[in-house]
């Protein structure tokens, strides 16, 4: 037996979940402020700190690259990209398109009743949130949970992987996900009102679906995403920005 019979090699499960890891915890790094906007980022750096071997670190800098929260260097790895506010802007409008186009179809078709039934289930729990007079820190946690939830049964109820394909991977831009601004929102005196907004715009759109209104359920999605527009503008302007050090990688214009 030779002596390279003693190399560990990892199966390739595993590898791949070690670098959705790596992703993750780069990714969190990165909104986190731990990783400076325009940085070299030191490859056996972050191997030492996330405990992982090269290769998985590797694959997550390409994928967060993909992303687009990375850009390559000339002369070979990474920098932590920043933005401009057109950038984010355009990454919401295009969100709000796709789940415009996925209520639509979900309008167009004999939606699951048991999926629609979840679906409203899972508003009735953000209904009970919002009943509070205040909303803590938990109940923001626990709103930004039942809120990616929501979007994610309303993919479902279109029907259609592709359009759930493309929706997740917009949802990966940088500030696109549907709760990217929620927990800046905690310290408006306006937050509460804004996600009750955003509520009601839920089940408008819940609905338009089970009542088979296609270009209406479309509008409403439209209209859901310019609250993160104005949640877009509002943070930009903010001087308090500590609640998401992810967004100093927002260049403001001028």
């Amino acid at each position: 037996m030779s002596a390279s019979s003693n190399t560990v090699v990892e199966a390739p499960e595993e590898s791949g979940s070690q670098t959705v890891k790596a992703q993750l915890r780069l990714r969190e790094m990165i909104l986190a402020g731990e990783l400076p906007a325009g940085a070299r980022i030191a490859e056996l750096t972050i191997v030492e700190k996330l405990g992982v071997s090269r290769t998985p670190i590797r694959s997550a800098l390409m994928r967060l690259q993909q992303e687009g929260l990375l850009e390559a260097l000339p002369h070979g790895g990474y920098a932590v990209r920043t933005f401009s506010e057109r950038d984010v802007s355009d990454a919401i409008e295009l969100r709000g398109t796709l789940e415009g186009l996925l209520a639509r179809v979900a309008a167009e078709q004999d939606a699951n009743p048991v999926a629609l039934d979840e679906a409203r289930a899972c508003l009735r729990q953000i209904d009970d949130l919002l009943r509070q007079a205040a909303l803590d820190d938990e109940a923001f946690s626990r709103y930004v949970i039942l809120n990616r939830q929501f979007h994610a049964q309303l993919g479902e109820l279109s029907g259609s992987a592709v359009l759930i394909r493309e929706m997740e991977r917009v949802a990966c831009m940088p500030f696109a996900s549907p709760s990217a601004f929620v927990i800046v929102q905690a310290d408006s005196p306006q937050a509460r009102d804004m996600l009750v907004v955003a509520q009601d715009q839920h089940w408008q759109v819940l609905d338009a679906i089970s009542r088979r209104e296609g270009a209406r359920a479309e509008f409403i999605m439209r209209e859901h995403s310019r609250l993160a527009q104005r949640n877009l503008r509002a943070v930009i302007r903010s001087p308090a920005q500590d609640a998401m050090p992810g967004v100093r990688l927002i260049r403001s214009p001028g």
